[in-house]
Protein backbone atom coordinates (compact mmCIF):
# COMPACT_ATOMS: atom_id res chain seq x y z
CA UNK A 1 0.00 0.00 0.00
CA UNK A 2 1.62 3.04 -1.17
CA UNK A 3 1.57 5.68 1.82
CA UNK A 4 -0.28 9.14 1.58
CA UNK A 5 1.88 12.27 0.95
CA UNK A 6 1.17 14.87 3.81
CA UNK A 7 0.33 18.11 2.50
CA UNK A 8 1.96 21.41 3.99
CA UNK A 9 0.86 22.46 7.66
CA UNK A 10 -1.28 25.72 7.08
CA UNK A 11 1.20 27.13 9.86
CA UNK A 12 4.77 26.62 8.24
CA UNK A 13 3.01 28.77 5.67
CA UNK A 14 1.97 31.73 7.96
CA UNK A 15 5.74 31.59 9.06
CA UNK A 16 7.24 32.07 5.87
CA UNK A 17 5.00 34.84 4.88
CA UNK A 18 5.67 36.44 8.13
CA UNK A 19 9.72 36.21 7.74
CA UNK A 20 9.46 37.61 4.17
CA UNK A 21 7.95 40.18 5.23
CA UNK A 22 10.14 40.83 8.25
CA UNK A 23 13.08 40.48 5.65
CA UNK A 24 11.52 43.23 3.18
CA UNK A 25 10.37 45.50 6.55
CA UNK A 26 14.42 45.67 7.15
CA UNK A 27 15.50 46.12 3.84
CA UNK A 28 13.03 48.96 3.24
CA UNK A 29 14.33 50.47 6.52
CA UNK A 30 18.30 50.26 5.62
CA UNK A 31 17.02 51.95 2.30
CA UNK A 32 15.24 54.81 3.87
CA UNK A 33 18.41 55.62 6.33
CA UNK A 34 21.23 55.22 4.00
CA UNK A 35 19.44 57.15 1.08
CA UNK A 36 20.92 60.30 1.60
CA UNK A 37 23.51 59.83 3.95
CA UNK A 38 26.87 61.99 3.71
CA UNK A 39 29.91 59.49 2.74
CA UNK A 40 31.55 57.24 5.42
CA UNK A 41 28.05 57.56 7.36
CA UNK A 42 26.44 54.13 7.98
CA UNK A 43 22.63 53.43 8.67
CA UNK A 44 23.24 52.02 12.53
CA UNK A 45 25.19 55.43 13.14
CA UNK A 46 22.16 57.84 11.58
CA UNK A 47 19.67 55.97 13.57
CA UNK A 48 22.02 56.53 16.95
CA UNK A 49 21.72 60.12 15.98
CA UNK A 50 17.75 60.56 15.32
CA UNK A 51 17.38 58.81 18.87
CA UNK A 52 20.08 61.14 21.17
CA UNK A 53 18.71 63.83 22.42
CA UNK A 54 20.57 67.28 21.29
CA UNK A 55 21.74 69.46 23.69
CA UNK A 56 19.49 71.23 25.02
CA UNK A 57 22.11 74.05 27.04
CA UNK A 58 26.04 74.36 27.03
CA UNK A 59 26.46 72.27 30.00
CA UNK A 60 24.97 69.58 28.60
CA UNK A 61 26.70 70.25 24.82
CA UNK A 62 30.26 69.98 26.82
CA UNK A 63 28.89 66.46 29.12
CA UNK A 64 28.32 65.02 25.21
CA UNK A 65 31.01 61.93 24.93
CA UNK A 66 33.36 61.94 21.81
CA UNK A 67 31.13 59.70 19.73
CA UNK A 68 27.96 61.75 20.26
CA UNK A 69 29.93 65.14 19.67
CA UNK A 70 30.83 63.95 16.42
CA UNK A 71 27.61 63.71 15.54
CA UNK A 72 26.03 66.91 17.00
CA UNK A 73 24.72 69.94 14.33
CA UNK A 74 27.65 72.34 13.74
CA UNK A 75 25.35 74.93 14.21
CA UNK A 76 23.93 73.69 17.14
CA UNK A 77 27.16 73.82 18.75
CA UNK A 78 27.91 77.15 17.70
CA UNK A 79 24.70 78.81 18.72
CA UNK A 80 24.82 77.06 22.43
CA UNK A 81 28.70 78.69 23.08
CA UNK A 82 26.48 81.96 22.10
CA UNK A 83 24.01 81.97 25.38
CA UNK A 84 24.18 84.26 27.94
CA UNK A 85 26.90 86.69 25.88
CA UNK A 86 26.19 90.44 24.84
CA UNK A 87 24.36 90.25 21.76
CA UNK A 88 22.64 86.94 22.39
CA UNK A 89 20.29 88.19 24.90
CA UNK A 90 17.21 87.30 22.77
CA UNK A 91 18.64 84.23 21.38
CA UNK A 92 16.47 81.58 21.07
CA UNK A 93 18.62 77.95 19.72
CA UNK A 94 15.23 75.88 17.81
CA UNK A 95 14.14 79.51 16.04
CA UNK A 96 17.80 79.84 14.55
CA UNK A 97 18.11 76.12 13.54
CA UNK A 98 14.34 76.22 12.11
CA UNK A 99 15.80 78.98 9.77
CA UNK A 100 18.76 77.10 8.40
CA UNK A 101 16.37 73.73 7.58
CA UNK A 102 14.25 76.29 5.68
CA UNK A 103 17.11 77.81 3.69
CA UNK A 104 18.97 74.67 3.26
CA UNK A 105 15.49 73.87 1.62
CA UNK A 106 16.17 76.85 -0.86
CA UNK A 107 19.86 76.24 -1.48
CA UNK A 108 18.42 72.85 -2.42
CA UNK A 109 15.55 74.19 -4.74
CA UNK A 110 17.33 76.52 -6.36
CA UNK A 111 20.63 74.24 -7.28
CA UNK A 112 18.61 71.14 -9.12
CA UNK A 113 16.48 74.15 -10.68
CA UNK A 114 19.65 75.78 -12.40
CA UNK A 115 21.60 72.71 -12.69
CA UNK A 116 21.36 73.26 -16.63
CA UNK A 117 24.03 75.40 -16.08
CA UNK A 118 26.28 73.10 -15.26
CA UNK A 119 25.72 70.76 -17.65
CA UNK A 120 25.62 72.65 -20.21
CA UNK A 121 28.52 74.39 -19.44
CA UNK A 122 30.48 71.97 -16.61
CA UNK A 123 34.15 74.04 -17.88
CA UNK A 124 32.86 76.92 -16.39
CA UNK A 125 32.51 75.30 -13.00
CA UNK A 126 35.84 74.02 -13.07
CA UNK A 127 34.31 70.73 -13.98
CA UNK A 128 33.23 70.12 -10.78
CA UNK A 129 29.39 69.37 -9.43
CA UNK A 130 30.67 70.18 -5.71
CA UNK A 131 31.96 73.62 -6.93
CA UNK A 132 28.77 74.24 -8.75
CA UNK A 133 26.48 73.27 -5.41
CA UNK A 134 28.87 75.85 -3.76
CA UNK A 135 28.32 78.68 -5.81
CA UNK A 136 25.08 78.42 -5.79
CA UNK A 137 24.67 78.61 -2.15
CA UNK A 138 26.84 81.36 -2.15
CA UNK A 139 24.59 83.28 -4.70
CA UNK A 140 21.56 82.20 -2.92
CA UNK A 141 22.57 83.64 0.95
CA UNK A 142 23.75 86.71 -0.65
CA UNK A 143 20.71 87.44 -3.69
CA UNK A 144 17.80 85.64 -1.46
CA UNK A 145 18.92 86.17 2.01
CA UNK A 146 20.86 89.02 2.28
CA UNK A 147 23.62 87.79 3.52
CA UNK A 148 26.69 90.06 4.16
CA UNK A 149 30.20 90.92 5.91
CA UNK A 150 29.38 93.48 8.49
CA UNK A 151 30.63 96.51 7.10
CA UNK A 152 31.48 98.33 10.27
CA UNK A 153 33.94 95.54 10.86
CA UNK A 154 35.75 96.22 7.36
CA UNK A 155 39.57 97.10 7.72
CA UNK A 156 42.86 96.41 6.20
CA UNK A 157 44.66 93.31 7.57
CA UNK A 158 47.68 95.09 8.71
CA UNK A 159 45.41 97.39 10.82
CA UNK A 160 44.07 94.53 12.94
CA UNK A 161 44.92 95.47 16.97
CA UNK A 162 44.19 93.24 19.83
CA UNK A 163 42.13 96.09 21.35
CA UNK A 164 39.64 96.74 18.62
CA UNK A 165 37.01 95.42 20.06
CA UNK A 166 35.93 93.32 17.23
CA UNK A 167 34.38 90.61 19.37
CA UNK A 168 32.78 92.64 21.60
CA UNK A 169 29.47 91.66 19.99
CA UNK A 170 28.81 88.07 19.54
CA UNK A 171 26.51 88.88 16.54
CA UNK A 172 29.26 89.26 14.63
CA UNK A 173 31.77 86.13 15.70
CA UNK A 174 28.80 83.63 15.95
CA UNK A 175 26.14 82.11 13.91
CA UNK A 176 23.45 84.42 15.32
CA UNK A 177 24.17 87.08 13.48
CA UNK A 178 23.60 85.56 10.29
CA UNK A 179 20.66 83.67 10.90
CA UNK A 180 19.34 86.91 12.60
CA UNK A 181 17.76 89.82 11.50
CA UNK A 182 20.66 91.69 10.56
CA UNK A 183 22.04 89.01 8.38
CA UNK A 184 25.53 90.07 8.84
CA UNK A 185 28.39 87.99 10.35
CA UNK A 186 32.66 87.74 9.95
CA UNK A 187 35.21 85.10 8.72
CA UNK A 188 34.42 83.54 11.90
CA UNK A 189 30.73 83.11 11.26
CA UNK A 190 30.37 82.59 7.85
CA UNK A 191 32.21 79.78 7.05
CA UNK A 192 30.08 78.33 10.11
CA UNK A 193 26.79 79.19 8.01
CA UNK A 194 28.24 77.41 4.61
CA UNK A 195 28.99 74.15 6.57
CA UNK A 196 25.71 73.91 8.37
CA UNK A 197 23.66 73.96 5.67
CA UNK A 198 26.01 72.22 2.97
CA UNK A 199 25.84 69.01 6.05
CA UNK A 200 22.01 69.49 6.01
CA UNK A 201 22.51 68.87 2.01
CA UNK A 202 24.78 65.84 3.10
CA UNK A 203 28.20 68.03 1.48
CA UNK A 204 31.06 67.01 3.18
CA UNK A 205 32.01 70.50 4.46
CA UNK A 206 34.72 71.06 6.81
CA UNK A 207 35.79 73.74 9.08
CA UNK A 208 39.78 74.35 8.35
CA UNK A 209 42.10 77.34 10.41
CA UNK A 210 44.89 79.30 9.12
CA UNK A 211 46.52 81.97 11.12
CA UNK A 212 43.67 84.86 12.10
CA UNK A 213 41.32 82.93 9.50
CA UNK A 214 38.81 80.57 9.62
CA UNK A 215 37.51 79.00 6.00
CA UNK A 216 36.32 75.95 4.69
CA UNK A 217 36.47 72.81 2.87
CA UNK A 218 34.96 70.47 0.32
CA UNK A 219 36.29 67.16 1.51
CA UNK A 220 35.52 64.34 -0.49
CA UNK A 221 37.29 61.06 -1.09
CA UNK A 222 37.19 61.80 -4.63
CA UNK A 223 37.43 65.82 -4.18
CA UNK A 224 39.02 68.06 -1.81
CA UNK A 225 39.09 72.18 -2.35
CA UNK A 226 39.35 75.15 0.49
CA UNK A 227 36.59 78.44 -0.64
CA UNK A 228 36.09 81.54 1.42
CA UNK A 229 32.54 83.29 0.74
CA UNK A 230 32.01 86.39 2.71
CA UNK A 231 31.75 88.33 -0.58
CA UNK A 232 28.74 88.13 -3.46
CA UNK A 233 30.48 84.49 -4.26
CA UNK A 234 32.98 82.59 -3.49
CA UNK A 235 36.62 80.86 -5.12
CA UNK A 236 38.55 77.81 -4.42
CA UNK A 237 42.06 77.57 -3.47
CA UNK A 238 44.41 75.13 -2.79
CA UNK A 239 46.08 74.70 0.68
CA UNK A 240 49.44 76.03 -0.99
CA UNK A 241 47.64 79.20 -0.99
CA UNK A 242 46.34 79.98 2.57
CA UNK A 243 50.26 78.87 3.67
CA UNK A 244 50.81 83.11 2.31
CA UNK A 245 48.07 84.71 3.05
CA UNK A 246 46.29 86.13 5.30
CA UNK A 247 49.79 85.12 7.23
CA UNK A 248 52.94 83.41 6.24
CA UNK A 249 52.71 79.91 7.89
CA UNK A 250 56.08 77.61 8.75
CA UNK A 251 55.95 73.91 9.24
CA UNK A 252 56.03 74.79 12.96
CA UNK A 253 52.90 77.17 12.75
CA UNK A 254 50.94 73.91 11.02
CA UNK A 255 52.03 71.55 13.28
CA UNK A 256 51.75 73.44 16.62
CA UNK A 257 48.46 75.08 15.33
CA UNK A 258 46.68 71.68 13.05
CA UNK A 259 46.63 74.77 10.45
CA UNK A 260 45.26 73.82 7.24
CA UNK A 261 43.48 70.70 8.90
CA UNK A 262 40.22 69.72 8.30
CA UNK A 263 38.95 69.91 11.64
CA UNK A 264 36.73 67.25 13.69
CA UNK A 265 34.15 68.08 15.96
CA UNK A 266 35.79 68.34 19.19
CA UNK A 267 37.81 70.89 17.59
CA UNK A 268 35.41 73.01 15.96
CA UNK A 269 33.92 72.74 19.74
CA UNK A 270 37.17 74.05 20.73
CA UNK A 271 37.64 77.02 18.47
CA UNK A 272 33.65 78.24 19.23
CA UNK A 273 34.49 78.33 22.79
CA UNK A 274 37.68 80.16 22.02
CA UNK A 275 35.11 82.77 20.57
CA UNK A 276 32.83 82.70 23.41
CA UNK A 277 36.16 83.53 25.42
CA UNK A 278 37.07 86.35 23.13
CA UNK A 279 34.16 87.93 23.50
CA UNK A 280 33.71 87.89 27.07
CA UNK A 281 37.19 89.02 27.26
CA UNK A 282 36.01 92.49 25.02
CA UNK A 283 33.24 92.79 28.07
CA UNK A 284 35.26 92.66 30.78
CA UNK A 285 33.86 89.14 31.74
CA UNK A 286 37.01 88.05 32.66
CA UNK A 287 36.38 85.05 34.96
CA UNK A 288 33.45 83.91 32.33
CA UNK A 289 36.39 84.17 29.81
CA UNK A 290 38.60 82.17 31.91
CA UNK A 291 36.63 79.58 31.76
CA UNK A 292 35.92 79.47 28.59
CA UNK A 293 39.05 79.68 27.20
CA UNK A 294 39.68 76.53 29.65
CA UNK A 295 37.16 74.39 28.36
CA UNK A 296 38.51 75.27 24.75
CA UNK A 297 42.13 74.29 25.88
CA UNK A 298 40.76 71.01 27.79
CA UNK A 299 38.99 69.88 24.05
CA UNK A 300 42.41 70.67 22.53
CA UNK A 301 45.09 71.15 24.80
CA UNK A 302 47.69 70.36 22.08
CA UNK A 303 46.85 73.67 20.32
CA UNK A 304 49.75 76.42 21.26
CA UNK A 305 47.15 79.14 20.87
CA UNK A 306 44.62 77.24 23.35
CA UNK A 307 47.27 77.18 25.89
CA UNK A 308 48.12 81.20 25.25
CA UNK A 309 44.93 82.47 25.56
CA UNK A 310 44.41 80.14 28.61
CA UNK A 311 47.69 81.74 30.05
CA UNK A 312 46.89 85.28 28.93
CA UNK A 313 42.73 84.62 30.49
CA UNK A 314 44.71 83.70 33.72
CA UNK A 315 47.24 86.70 33.80
CA UNK A 316 44.41 89.42 33.32
CA UNK A 317 42.38 88.68 36.24
CA UNK A 318 45.60 90.15 38.17
CA UNK A 319 45.94 93.02 35.83
CA UNK A 320 44.37 96.35 34.63
CA UNK A 321 42.13 95.50 31.92
CA UNK A 322 43.58 98.47 29.47
CA UNK A 323 46.97 97.32 30.45
CA UNK A 324 46.68 93.87 29.01
CA UNK A 325 44.74 94.79 25.85
CA UNK A 326 48.22 96.70 25.38
CA UNK A 327 50.31 94.64 25.70
CA UNK A 328 48.79 91.14 24.47
CA UNK A 329 49.83 90.15 21.18
CA UNK A 330 47.12 88.91 18.36
CA UNK A 331 46.60 85.30 19.27
CA UNK A 332 46.83 82.44 16.06
CA UNK A 333 43.95 81.02 17.19
CA UNK A 334 41.50 83.48 16.86
CA UNK A 335 40.20 85.17 13.70
CA UNK A 336 41.49 88.15 14.46
CA UNK A 337 39.75 91.12 12.59
CA UNK A 338 39.01 89.24 9.40
CA UNK A 339 36.98 91.64 6.98
CA UNK A 340 36.82 92.44 3.45
CA UNK A 341 39.68 94.76 1.91
CA UNK A 342 40.74 95.50 -2.06
CA UNK A 343 44.18 93.98 -1.89
CA UNK A 344 47.17 92.87 -4.43
CA UNK A 345 46.72 89.16 -3.97
CA UNK A 346 47.72 86.27 -6.33
CA UNK A 347 44.60 84.99 -8.01
CA UNK A 348 43.92 81.21 -8.77
CA UNK A 349 43.30 79.81 -12.08
CA UNK A 350 39.70 79.87 -11.61
CA UNK A 351 38.44 83.25 -13.77
CA UNK A 352 34.73 84.70 -13.27
CA UNK A 353 33.92 86.41 -16.19
CA UNK A 354 31.46 88.80 -15.84
CA UNK A 355 30.62 92.59 -16.40
CA UNK A 356 32.00 93.49 -13.31
CA UNK A 357 35.28 91.70 -11.56
CA UNK A 358 36.75 92.74 -8.25
CA UNK A 359 38.96 91.25 -6.05
CA UNK A 360 38.43 91.43 -2.45
CA UNK A 361 40.80 90.80 -0.17
CA UNK A 362 40.01 90.25 3.85
CA UNK A 363 41.59 89.63 6.71
CA UNK A 364 39.09 86.40 6.81
CA UNK A 365 38.98 85.87 3.01
CA UNK A 366 39.81 86.37 -0.80
CA UNK A 367 37.19 86.37 -2.87
CA UNK A 368 37.66 87.06 -6.76
CA UNK A 369 33.65 87.61 -8.16
CA UNK A 370 31.51 89.28 -10.28
CA UNK A 371 28.29 90.88 -10.00
CA UNK A 372 25.57 90.05 -12.88
CA UNK A 373 21.93 90.86 -13.16
CA UNK A 374 19.63 88.90 -10.79
CA UNK A 375 18.64 86.48 -13.71
CA UNK A 376 21.90 85.39 -14.00
CA UNK A 377 22.74 84.33 -10.21
CA UNK A 378 26.16 85.10 -10.45
CA UNK A 379 26.93 82.55 -13.21
CA UNK A 380 28.84 83.86 -15.60
CA UNK A 381 27.67 85.17 -19.19
CA UNK A 382 24.30 83.45 -18.24
CA UNK A 383 21.69 86.35 -17.88
CA UNK A 384 18.79 85.80 -20.25
CA UNK A 385 16.66 84.21 -17.23
CA UNK A 386 16.21 80.71 -15.97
Amino acid sequence: MRPAHKKPAKRSIGLIVVAIILILSVGLLTMIFTRNLPQGHSARTNVLKRLVKPPQNLDQLLSLKADDLSEADIARMNLLCADGLPGAENLNVEENLATLDQWAQHIKAETDRNYHRFRDDPGYFSNSEAFYKMLMMAVVLYEDYGVRYNPKLITSPDAAVADDSFFSDSRDILLHGLTGPQHLGTCSSMPVLYIALGRRLNYPLKLVKAKGHLFLRWDSLVEKFDMDATGKGLDKYEDTFYKQWPFPLSEGDIQEEDYLKSLSAKEELSVFLSLRGACQTDNGLLGDALASFSLACKLVPTWKGNQVMLAQARHRLDRPVVIVQQQQPLNPNIPADPTPMRQNQPRNSFKTPGKTQINYCCFSCLVNFTYGPKTGRWLGQVTNGD
